[in-house]
């Protein structure tokens, strides 16, 4: 008798549709794990960023570096600088002699620090401070600048008060938020599964994903879009980066 030694066509067909199955089923659990590691390296360098800008403050009398970055180069406390030719136009060896300028490279000299590995690779810089340590303090209208920020010492609960955020496309200034209004100013980060990572001023990092659909609606300055009443996640954030909210939040909707 005739012994067969290969596959019909229908078995090759099921074990095609078998492996295709395991594919799909496969892919996406990879895909959260590849975010996963990525979220992780992030939080890794908010930390080495955040304990760089204490270790600053502690040789300057507490005294935190400015946040409010432009292209000028003549203001000389900035933790950063900005390139000559903006985000968009910019060589990776210009963004490098922008970080180089900063009041915080002699703390954090790795360039690598200053990006998420998630942002695009044109930008050598994807982390920003809010500002209201020591960035735009006119944001929250006249007579409320007080509560911008200049010196790590008058920073009550640090382990609640936010420094840096993940921030994609960068853009200069510190990122912007009030505390007097339910909208958002500056565009809401989301460079990690419809979340992102912050550091804080104790020095740890957390990553927050956002809760309410409006969140990930919302980009450009002071639109109608950015008035979201009862949304957590703008209250989580502007009390983050305020310390409290000057206006009586609605309720979540």
């Amino acid at each position: 008798m005739h012994k067969r030694t290969g596959f019909t066509l229908i078995e090759l067909l099921v074990v095609i549709a078998i492996i295709a199955l395991l594919m799909g089923i496969l892919m996406p659990a990879l895909s959260r794990v590849r975010e996963m590691g990525k979220r992780a390296v992030c939080l890794s360098h908010l930390r080495q960023l955040n304990l760089a800008w204490i270790q600053y403050a502690d040789d300057f009398d507490g005294k935190i570096p400015g946040s409010d970055v432009n292209f000028a180069t003549s203001t000389p406390d900035w933790w950063v600088h900005w390139p000559d030719n903006g985000a968009e136009d910019s060589t990776m060896e210009e963004w490098h002699e922008a970080i180089r300028a900063g009041q915080m490279y002699p703390y954090c000299k790795d360039l690598g620090l200053y990006r998420c590995s998630n942002a695009p690779k044109k930008y050598g810089l994807s982390y920003a401070i809010v500002d209201s340590m020591n960035g735009y303090a006119g944001r929250n209208g006249s007579g409320n600048e007080y509560l911008c920020i200049k010196n790590i010492n008058d920073i009550q609960r640090p382990a609640e008060r936010m420094v840096f955020l993940d921030e994609s496309p960068p853009s200069p200034g510190s990122w912007g938020i009030n505390c007097t209004v339910e909208g958002w100013n500056d565009p809401v980060p989301r460079l990690h599964s419809e979340g992102t990572t912050f550091s804080f001023a104790d020095g740890h990092s957390e990553f927050w994903k956002w809760r309410d659909s409006r969140t990930l609606e919302v980009s450009g300055y002071s639109s109608t879009g950015n008035i979201q009443p009862g949304n957590v996640d703008l209250h989580k954030v502007q009390k983050a980066a305020w310390g409290k909210l000057l206006y009586t939040p609605s309720p979540r909707q």
